[in-house]
């Protein structure tokens, strides 16, 4: 019986296993950049929500004195009354409006806490970037008065300052920003370290760039969303820091109005109008969560360090 040849079906060549291997990782190294880069293009609906809180209360605070709003220290016969259309947050003890005076008392607050860190920033950040790039002896003088500077407690001799200096809101934004630039300056430092010796700063170099073009154009843009975040964040610490000189008396004078000032002045009518205290807190807290949440979720956005390739 005649065998019956079976005909064979040509073979393709078949790769190597190392060639798989690299395909493999390859793919799985494109795969993990799609899921990067798309994560990276959603901040998250709460994100957008936090960060439109942050904008109403500063545009409020902005136009305050264009709203139909009366007079914050304007005192009236309507003592200690509820919410009502009259008065949307009731009156405190000497028949002032409520809500009058959280909206003109955010300026306050906020002209502190972002003016005290605009000043970090200029003295404590423009050091750190020429800390970090330079590096030798200007890195090693400026550490250490930082180093001196944090060691300090800080609070004591704001405290301190304020009491001899007075309480001014230029003071008190000054004070605190000088305070707040040390630790602006190692956020910064650490920044442009890790920039500093990149490929593309030696590259800009290597073409003549000079110092100030290689940190503006270079360096800058590489740290900015770290500051950023970091920025928000410890605008939210001054704030905080506000409220607890007002509780000393240490905040601006009254009958000025700010959110510290007035936790402080509703703290002994708790029990009899709980309104005082309540609005400029729920004020405070929503403004500081939403500067937390916005400044925490930028800094995950950005933060590559933390993706694994």
């Amino acid at each position: 019986m005649a065998d019956h040849a079976v005909p064979l079906e040509p073979v393709e060549p078949t790769a190597s296993v190392s060639t798989r291997a690299s395909e493999g990782a390859l793919g799985a190294h494109a795969a993990a950049f799609t899921e990067v880069s798309g994560t990276r293009k959603r901040l998250g609906w709460f994100f957008w929500a936090c960060l439109g809180w942050i904008g109403l209360t500063i545009l409020l605070a902005l136009i305050a004195g264009l709203l139909p709003l009366p007079d914050p220290n304007n005192q009236t016969a309507v003592i200690n009354a509820g919410p009502s259309w009259s008065h949307l947050f009731g009156t405190d003890d000497l028949g002032r409006d409520l809500f009058s005076r959280v909206i003109y008392g955010a300026r306050v607050s906020l002209v502190i806490g972002f003016g005290s860190v605009a000043i970090g920033l200029a003295l404590g950040g423009t050091l750190g970037m020429l800390a970090g790039y330079r590096q030798g002896v200007t890195d090693t003088v400026v550490n250490a008065a930082s180093y001196v500077l944090l060691a300090f407690p800080a609070l004591v001799a704001v405290i301190a300052i304020l009491a001899f200096w007075g309480n001014a809101e230029w003071k008190i934004t000054l004070i605190i920003g000088f305070f707040t630039a040390p630790v602006i300056f190692r956020i910064v430092r650490a920044a442009t370290l890790t920039y500093a010796t990149r490929d593309f700063v030696t590259a800009a170099k290597a073409q003549g760039a000079g110092d100030l073009r290689v940190l503006g154009r270079e360096i800058l843009p590489n740290i900015l969303p770290t500051v950023v975040s970091f920025t928000l964040i410890a605008v939210a610490t001054v704030v905080v820091l506000e409220g607890s000189l007002a509780f000393l008396g240490l905040s601006v004078a009254a009958p000025t109005a700010s959110w510290g000032n007035m936790l402080n002045e509703g703290r002994t009518y708790l029990q009899t109008n709980i309104w005082i205290t309540l609005w400029p807190a729920l004020a405070m807290f929503f403004f500081l969560l939403s500067l937390n949440l916005v400044g925490d979720r930028l800094r995950q956005h950005y933060d590559v360090t933390d993706v694994k390739l």
